[in-house]
């Protein structure tokens, strides 16, 4: 697609997507698609062939942007996982972003473990240091039964080895976990298991995402077949609840802020826990409370 920028075009292709929040960020596509693009639950890159863009036309729309946009503070470089992209490749590009936006504060991206590991340390350093500062990994679950079963291509430890490196090498991590992902049968295994990871990877911030199944996945094929059954929404309360409970965390940031959930809650962990646990407690003898499902969306 392409989206009109005042009175020059800036170009996209396929579906773009990006966190909740970096909604008030310049996003520059600089990949089409996910190099994985595999996961059972994921509708986002169906039918997308991955690519790495055209290095010319991107730092053409920075150029484009900075006479638009000029006082830019974020950036978020589209799509899936952006951060597999060489490192010489993302060294210009953030050099251009760092001259093109004065007032560039923080560079974010999308990345899987192995696009973390397959990188030296001086090489994440030297990305931090042109400006990259926050990187967004889909955890999914600390469960690796679940994580095969999805067909996620890192496994837990893989996941937990990376936070530990980018955040050694200056990058702020932010981890995603998807709630139901275990289904109603391994829902609490799912939970302590994903809180254990995390409390490993004690990452800047932490979302919990709720998994809507999508016509046309495999994961939606299943469930038509009952092989897989989500739980229900006082089952992911419950299971939202365990998941909080088990986490050991520093100062981390935690928001179920995604319209995907029924319950909204924002605060830091190591302060906040146990109020957002008895919202949740509230929430379920009060599902008046819940976001209605009409409201709820990927």
């Amino acid at each position: 697609m392409r989206i009109r920028l005042k009175e020059r075009n800036v170009r996209y292709r396929g579906l773009v997507i990006r966190p909740p929040s970096e909604a008030g960020s310049y996003i520059l596509q600089v990949t089409y698609g996910c190099s994985h693009n595999a996961c059972t639950f994921c509708p986002t890159y169906t039918g997308t062939r991955f690519a790495s863009r055209d290095l010319r036309e991107v730092l053409d729309d920075i150029e484009d942007a900075s006479r638009i946009i000029p006082r830019t503070r974020r950036v978020f470089l589209a799509d899936g996982n952006a951060l597999c992209l060489p490192t010489e490749h993302l060294e210009t590009i953030l050099g251009a972003l760092g001259r093109a936006f004065p007032a560039l504060e923080r560079v974010g991206v999308y990345a899987n473990g192995r696009d973390i590991n397959e990188k030296t340390e001086d090489e994440l350093r030297d990305l931090a240091g042109l400006g990259l500062g926050i990187v967004y990994m889909g955890l999914e679950s600390g469960d690796d039964r679940v994580l095969e079963r999805v067909r996620k291509r890192d496994r837990s430890e893989d996941m937990i080895a990376a936070a530990l490196k980018a955040k050694r090498c200056g990058l702020q991590v932010s981890v995603i976990v998807l709630l139901g992902l275990g289904g109603r049968e391994g829902s609490r295994m799912h939970a302590a298991a994903s809180a254990r990871a995390v409390s490993r990877m004690d990452p800047h911030y932490l979302s919990a995402l709720t998994l809507m199944v999508v016509p046309g996945t495999p994961l939606h094929r299943e469930q038509e077949a009952g092989e897989f059954v989500m739980p229900s929404q006082q089952g992911l309360l419950e299971e939202l609840r365990m998941f909080l409970q088990g986490c050991e965390l520093s100062q981390c940031v935690f928001r179920t802020n995604h319209a995907s959930n029924y319950l909204p809650l924002k605060g830091v962990l190591s302060r906040d826990r146990e109020e957002l646990i008895g919202i949740i407690d509230t929430a379920m003898r009060q599902p008046e409370l819940l976001r209605p499902e009409y409201m709820r969306g990927l």
